[in-house]
C-alpha cells in the first residue's frame, strides 16, 4: 500500500499543479456556463474562457458547457483536499494499527480498499499497477 499512496499522491500533485496553472491566467477559478436558451440566460457572473458551440450547431453544447463549468479548477482543488484527507486518515489508521489495535488492524482493510478504489480514477495514467486494482 505504501507504493500506492506514494504514486496517488504524486497523481494528486499533478491534478493540483494543472488546476493552479489554469487560474494563474484567469481571474476565476470558479466557471460558469453561460448562453441563451428558452429559459434565458444563466450563470454570466464569469467571463467567457472557452466557446463550445452554438445551441444550433450543436444540440448537447448547453450539456457539455454545463459539464466543463461545474468541473472547475476550484471543484478540482476541493477535491484534491478530499482525497487528500482521505490519504491522511488512512496513514492514522494505519500508525494504530501498526500498535497492535484489533479494531485499527480491521479498519486497515477496509480503508485500504477505498483507497484502491479511488486510486482506479488514475488507471489510465503511466505508473498505475493492476495489482492495486481492488
Amino acid at each position: 500500500m505504501d507504493e500506492l499512496v506514494k504514486w496517488l499522491g504524486e497523481q494528486l500533485d499533478e491534478d493540483k499543479r494543472i488546476a493552479q496553472a489554469t487560474t494563474d491566467r484567469q481571474p476565476y477559478d470558479e466557471w460558469g456556463a453561460a448562453g441563451d436558451d428558452r429559459e434565458g440566460e444563466t450563470a454570466r457572473k464569469f467571463w467567457s474562457v472557452v466557446s463550445i458551440a452554438s445551441m444550433e450547431q450543436i444540440p448537447a453544447a448547453r450539456d457539455l458547457a454545463t459539464f466543463i463549468a461545474e468541473h472547475d479548477p476550484a471543484r478540482v482543488l476541493r477535491e484534491i483536499e478530499a482525497k487528500r484527507q482521505a490519504l491522511a486518515h488512512f496513514e492514522r489508521i494505519r500508525q494504530h494499527a501498526r500498535q497492535g489495535d484489533e479494531a485499527y488492524v480491521l479498519a486497515e482493510g477496509a480503508v485500504s480498499k477505498q483507497i484502491q478504489i479511488m486510486a482506479t480514477a488514475y488507471a489510465d495514467r503511466p505508473g498505475y499497477l493492476e495489482k492495486w486494482r481492488p
